[in-house]
């Protein structure tokens, strides 16, 4: 007879069924999961006590582990003792009111209006190269996670509207303008991809094989391109939407309108983003939210960056 589901594989499945998760996120809890399962050793969740929790904290800080990573750890934990405790599996969270060491607070690279241009601009006529201005125009123009690059699909672009619907973090979408040299350089990339792509391939952007390109090939892709262009610093994907990020800020000073397109839940993340100070946030924060509808912004700083926003 198979043994029943332990109770962390039971949460899982409600992450992935009820919460409806990413599989990258999810992928994230289950290694998390792990680490509390090696340290309690085996025995079963309702037996650990909250001094073993920090005990179990100050070994992986001990062990070099950083406090943004404990702090993941310690969410990670937390949500699933909670769920246990709903369920009454466990009289309370053991995790409750156990912090994380200080994190020094680290602020995202981006790199300059010209920087940026000269990276996704790049010229280059074989297949890979016109995919890449594609790739990575779309990256700097709607300010994109490379999970949201490469999941996006070629039916996600309206090209007569000049937009992109984007699936984020906990399967939300948003839809996002698309700035004219993006759209030019899809216009260009879709005829080739439509030679490239496997037969029922729904990606956008496709690799040697015809299947979706994986986040780990835009990251090797972006790489190449920054040393072929003469960057100087090391560029990573995510670099190109804090660059966004900044740049519309910079230009607009609208810092709702960045949080939508960026597609952040809480007000409180694209303050990290976008460099302001906290009482600048607090007098933001304080104006009532836009209504819905279309709003039509431009970007002084690169003309990649102009369109329409539709906030829902």
């Amino acid at each position: 007879m198979k043994p029943p589901p332990s109770a962390f594989a039971r949460y899982l499945d409600f992450l992935k069924h009820e919460r409806r998760l990413a599989a990258h996120t999810l992928s994230a809890y289950a290694r998390d999961g792990q680490v509390r399962e090696r340290l309690a050793g085996g025995r079963d969740p309702g037996a650990i006590p909250a001094a073993d929790i920090r005990r179990f904290v100050a070994l992986l800080h001990g062990g070099g582990l950083s406090p943004r990573s404990l702090a993941r750890l310690l969410s990670a934990w937390r949500g699933f003792y909670d769920w246990l405790a709903r369920h009454g599996e466990i009289p309370a969270n053991p995790c409750k009111g156990i912090r994380a060491p200080r994190a020094a607070r680290t602020l995202p690279e981006a790199l300059s209006p010209d920087d940026a241009s000269r990276l996704v601009a790049l010229e280059d006529e074989s297949d890979t190269g016109i995919r890449d201005r594609a790739l990575f125009e779309l990256a700097y123009s709607c300010g994109l996670r490379v999970s949201e690059l490469t999941g996006l699909d070629a039916q996600a672009v309206d090209r007569s509207a000049g937009e992109v619907r984007v699936t984020g973090k906990g399967s939300k979408t948003r839809v996002v303008p698309v700035g004219a040299p993006a759209l030019e350089a899809l216009d260009r990339w879709l005829p080739v991809r439509a030679r490239l792509a496997a037969p029922g391939e729904a990606a956008l952007f496709v690799g040697r094989s015809g299947r979706r390109l994986s986040p780990r090939e835009v990251q090797r892709r972006i790489k190449r391109r920054a040393a072929a262009a003469g960057l100087p610093v090391d560029v990573h994907p995510h670099m190109l939407r804090h660059s966004f990020a900044s740049h519309v800020l910079q230009s607009s000073g609208d810092l709702r309108a960045v949080q939508e397109m960026l597609g952040h839940a809480s007000i409180a993340s694209t303050q990290v983003y976008t460099h302001l100070d906290f009482q600048h946030l607090a007098k933001v924060y304080d104006v009532p939210a836009i209504p819905a509808g279309s709003y039509k912004f431009h970007c002084t700083v690169h003309p990649n960056m102009a369109g329409t926003i539709a906030l829902q």
